[in-house]
């Protein structure tokens, strides 16, 4: 009737044993008093360690990478200086054999100054009685030894004639030149002379013509202008008896009261035609002014007592206030007391009751074995 060797079902089996794989890796995790401490995924730890160990892996290669560059650079560095260096020299020794071939002492322009063999290359200081070099203060001629002197004055006094024949000519041309420039500048002041003569002559009848016809416009002009002004002084006068005539016998002089009237209603008036009020319009206003007075008394009278009332009550809502706080500091310190009478009372009963339960609740104390009792799976 009963069936004990049924075939194990392969599906649930698996499912069984995986369940049981997962609730050892769950204690494993769970009773494990450093993974539960520290709350974190350790492996995703090791994992951002990897990746830092990674990065400052390349970040050194980097590094020495830029490091052999500059020791590179540096090199280039060296050979380029070494070879500006080998340049500089190679020019300094191709300046110095040029000032050998071609800037020797002797083809300078100051080496006549300071040739060691200058006097050697020098001329003689005399060569005969005729040499120029030899001056008065050379003590090379003496007087009396003036062995050239009459050529000499014969060269000076036929220069002096050559000179004074030279001069002789341009003073000459000079004076026709002048004689000249004198003849045409009479001749064009007089024909200036004479062409002002007639300008002005010319000038004058002009003037004479403008100032005849001036006087006659000016002549018109003024009478123009006189029957023109005597004209305005007749329409001047007329205007002004009118104006007295009109003023005279107008609403302003007379007074006439409903010139003031305005438009814009019975009780309002024109104030450049008004000429003042009547006795009546007088009496009235005084009358309302009187109504006025004793309607502004009556409100005086009335807020004082109301000052008076307000005062009274604001007196009376002080005395209450004062009462009202002295029943609530009265009240509040007796709240106090029984505050303190229920704490004293709760704290001996909770002292009653700790005792009660240190004393005849907690006689057994639970042992080891009792606590080994628990954390056997992880749910």
């Amino acid at each position: 009737m009963y069936k004990l060797d049924l075939p194990i079902d392969l599906k649930e089996n698996a499912a069984i044993e995986r369940r049981r794989n997962l609730e050892l890796e769950r204690q494993s995790r769970i009773f494990n008093a450093k993974v539960r401490t520290i709350g974190v995924d350790v492996q995703v730890l090791k994992e951002q360690v990897h990746d830092r160990d990674l990065q400052e892996q390349r970040e050194n290669d980097r590094e020495e990478a830029f490091a052999s560059d500059m020791i590179r650079n540096d090199k280039i560095s060296e050979l380029l200086q070494r070879r500006q260096e080998q340049d500089i020299r190679n020019l300094n020794s191709a300046m110095n054999e040029f000032r050998d071939l071609h800037q020797q002492p002797e083809g300078r322009r100051e080496w006549d100054l300071y040739d060691p063999e200058a006097k050697k290359k020098d001329k003689p200081a005399r060569v005969s009685d005729d040499d120029p070099r030899c001056g008065p203060s050379s003590i090379q001629k003496f007087d009396g030894e003036d062995l050239g002197g009459k050529e000499r004055k014969k060269l000076m006094e036929e220069q002096m004639r050559e000179w004074s024949t030279k001069q002789a000519k341009e003073k000459a041309l000079q004076k026709k030149r002048q004689e000249e420039a004198d003849r045409l500048y009479d001749l064009h002041r007089r024909e200036m002379d004479q062409r002002a003569c007639e300008l002005a002559a010319a000038e004058e009848e002009c003037r004479r013509a403008i100032n005849l016809s001036t006087k006659d416009y000016n002549k018109s002009l003024a009478d123009e202008q006189a029957e023109k002004d005597r004209l305005r002084r007749e329409q001047e006068l007329d205007d002004n008896f009118t104006e007295l005539a009109n003023h005279i016998n107008g609403d302003m002089l007379t007074e006439n009261p409903d010139v003031a009237s305005s438009a814009f209603g019975p009780h309002r008036v024109i104030t450049d035609r008004w000429k003042g009020m009547s006795p009546e319009q007088l009496e009235d206003i005084r009358r309302t002014q009187e109504l006025q007075r004793q309607e502004k008394e009556r409100i005086k009278s009335d807020e004082a007592e109301r000052d008076r009332e307000w005062e009274a009550q604001r007196i009376a809502d002080a005395r209450a206030g004062i009462l009202m706080d002295r029943e609530q500091e009265r009240l509040r310190k007796e709240l106090e007391r029984q505050q303190i009478a229920s704490n004293s009372r709760l704290a001996e009963e909770q002292n009653a009751h700790q005792n009660f339960m240190d004393k005849e609740v907690y006689t057994n104390p639970p042992t080891a074995a009792y606590f080994q009792q628990f954390n056997k799976t992880s749910r």
